[in-house]
């Protein structure tokens, strides 16, 4: 029988091995509808700096040596935005600034946007806004624990690819196999958004903004 989550399994493996993860075992991707990438971009840089056409692995290059200079606490730095369909995608290496709530509002002022992220250290995250106001966000491992402005407004499609929607035992709980969660959260997003990402996504070039000045605003 297919394994309907084999599209989404490369998000969740390790950078070593037999598939190809360029993105690390810390990242967040986001999805904002109908916006080109400079205006996303804008959003990042409230100042007006300009963003810079990078290649991945030179964006990736940015984002390391912003780590070393500041110990990995303040997330990777930078993101890149790409246009795939109607929807402008941001990936930030080693960041996670875009699935925490108060940061996904403000970038979703006036869209529609989803954000989830891989954060091996901690927890994963899913969160689904409009008009700048989150509305069913959850943890992809406690997905029965769900909160925003509706937090059942994506049942059906979670119930579609397999993420639990109540506690019906502690032995249900169990044996929601946690190297499923993300996997089951990216399939979610592609639900809502109609974007497969592959490892390929980000190969071609990215507008990179930087997020240190935004972040702190």
């Amino acid at each position: 029988m297919p394994d309907p989550l084999a599209p989404f399994r490369w998000l969740a493996a390790p950078m070593t091995g037999s598939a190809r993860n360029p993105l690390g075992d810390v990242f967040s991707v986001s999805f904002f509808h109908g916006l080109e990438p400079a205006e996303v971009a804008a959003r990042f840089e409230p100042a007006g700096a300009p963003a810079r056409w990078m290649t991945f692995a030179e964006l990736d290059d940015e984002v390391m040596e912003f780590v070393e200079q500041t110990d990995g606490g303040d997330g990777g730095g930078h993101v890149g935005v790409v246009r795939i369909g109607e929807w402008s995608v941001v990936v930030e290496p080693y960041g996670w600034h875009t699935t925490l709530g108060e940061n996904l509002e403000r970038l979703a002022r006036g869209c529609e946007a989803v954000a989830v992220g891989r954060h091996d250290y901690a927890e994963h995250s899913f969160l689904y806004a409009v008009d700048g106001e989150i509305v069913t966000a959850f943890k992809p491992h406690a997905s029965v624990n769900r909160w925003g402005s509706d937090p059942d407004r994506l049942n059906e499609p979670m119930r579609r690819v397999g993420l639990p929607l109540t506690a019906t035992s502690v032995k249900a709980a169990w044996d929601t196999r946690w190297d499923d969660t993300l996997p089951k959260a990216f399939a979610l997003a592609a639900r809502v958004t109609g974007v497969t990402l592959t490892a390929e996504s980000f190969d071609g070039p990215l507008l990179v903004a930087s997020t240190t000045e935004w972040s702190q605003v």
